[in-house]
């Protein structure tokens, strides 16, 4: 049976362990969206084209899918708050270290190290809200999942004003302050909130998550096509608007506009998962506007950015719908955790195909054309994952 935190340690460690969720999920894609508006600064200064661009882009997903499979045996072996700690950690050093880098090579190490971290914290949160907050899952989980988008919408926003006064260093740098406060509340609570019972052994049959069954398929897939999408424009979108004669400002604030609009994602889907015997709607509705969105920048990708960036951050909603999944059909912290990093790490690894796969692409027709309409085929696995994902089955077990 999970253990509520009131059981574990005094309402003062319920809170810090409240506020270093809070300040993790901040952080989940900071370092994402913040630095894809400083791209072409950082290539100039350190003399990289697309395909390094395209790399790095590659390297956040794959690092998220590694991360993924690696996180919950760490958590069994260390407890949930230590892993998450090492985990933030972790990415406090990378952005610091992308921060400093003086060639490629060590931009690409620091981004390795960066969202290792961060793939982590993506599993092992999760787990953790469901274990220290099993009365208000809901709410908790709606919490974290707005302030992802919070810090997904202020990154850009706040990247450029930073890079133009005190250049692109400073703004890469920032977000290690709020990743530095997350991992010390997180060092804070491993001695004394009960660290290893957060994975008690032996852990129950139901946490032996199988993936051969449609449901765990289904989100698989259905958070691969989500990461490919997500990420693949995150990395390229503005970009792609530059190219079509958009300006750098206006492109970063429509990628800013695309990431907030994550925002109503995450306080409406995750409800309304819940009152839903079936969500599969919300799937379709999702394919719709992402399908509209590449229609439209075939056709008119300047006169229209703003419908299309909007189509796109509400089209992308499939994800909180593949975390409020997990969570929901998981039956314990233990097979949430295993669940969690099965879907997100096979997931993610298909997903990081994306960045690098496209910007080659872009690279060989000199245009996006073929991106466009290569993305929008890939919505046909989204409808099809998303109808075996949203049956209202739980999670099997082996």
């Amino acid at each position: 049976m999970p253990v509520s935190t009131t059981t574990l340690a005094p309402a003062r460690l319920a809170r810090g362990i409240l506020l270093a969720v809070a300040l993790t999920a901040l952080n989940l894609r900071t370092a994402v969206t913040g630095f894809s508006v400083l791209t072409g600064d950082a290539a100039e200064d350190l003399h990289f084209g697309p395909l390094v661009a395209g790399a790095i882009g590659t390297i956040v997903t794959a690092c998220f899918a590694i991360a993924a499979f690696a996180a919950p045996p760490l958590a069994r072996r260390l407890g949930l708050e230590r892993t998450a700690a090492l985990a933030v950690t972790a990415t406090t050093a990378g952005i610091l270290l992308r921060a400093v880098a003086w060639s490629p090579t060590v931009m690409i190490v620091a981004t390795v190290v960066a969202f290792a971290g961060v793939g982590a914290s993506n599993v092992i949160l999760i787990p953790i809200v469901k274990q220290h907050f099993p009365q208000r899952l809901h709410a908790v989980s709606t919490m974290y999942m707005v302030l992802l988008q919070v810090g997904q919408l202020a990154a850009p926003l706040l990247a450029l004003p930073l890079a133009h006064a005190y250049g692109w260093r400073t703004a890469a740098g920032a977000w290690a302050v709020v990743t530095a406060a997350a991992a010390v509340l997180w060092f804070v609570a491993v001695p004394r909130s009960g660290s290893r019972s957060a994975e008690p052994a032996p852990a129950p049959v139901a946490s032996r998550v199988s993936w051969r069954t449609p449901l765990v398929l289904g989100l698989i897939g259905l958070m691969a096509m989500t990461t490919l999408h997500v990420y693949t424009l995150v990395t390229w979108f503005p970009a792609m608007l530059e190219d079509a004669g958009l300006s750098s400002t206006a492109s970063a604030l429509l990628l800013s506009w695309f990431a907030g609009l994550g925002l109503i994602a995450a306080f409406v889907v995750p409800p309304l998962t819940k009152r839903l015997r079936n969500s599969y709607p919300i799937v379709v509705v999702c394919v719709a506007l992402m399908g509209l969105g590449y229609g439209g920048m075939l056709v008119a990708p300047a006169a229209g950015a703003f419908v299309w960036a909007t189509a796109f951050g509400l089209g992308v909603s499939t994800f909180p719908l593949c975390l409020t999944l997990i969570g929901a059909r998981a039956a314990d912290p233990q097979s949430a955790s295993r669940l969690s990093g099965l879907v997100q790490g096979v997931g993610y690894g298909i997903g990081c195909v994306g960045p690098l796969t496209l910007g080659a692409i872009n690279q060989l027709t000199d245009g996006w054309n073929a991106t466009y309409v290569l993305l929008a085929a890939t919505l046909l696995i989204t409808l099809g994952a998303g109808w075996a994902a949203c049956r209202p089955v739980p999670a099997p077990a082996d």
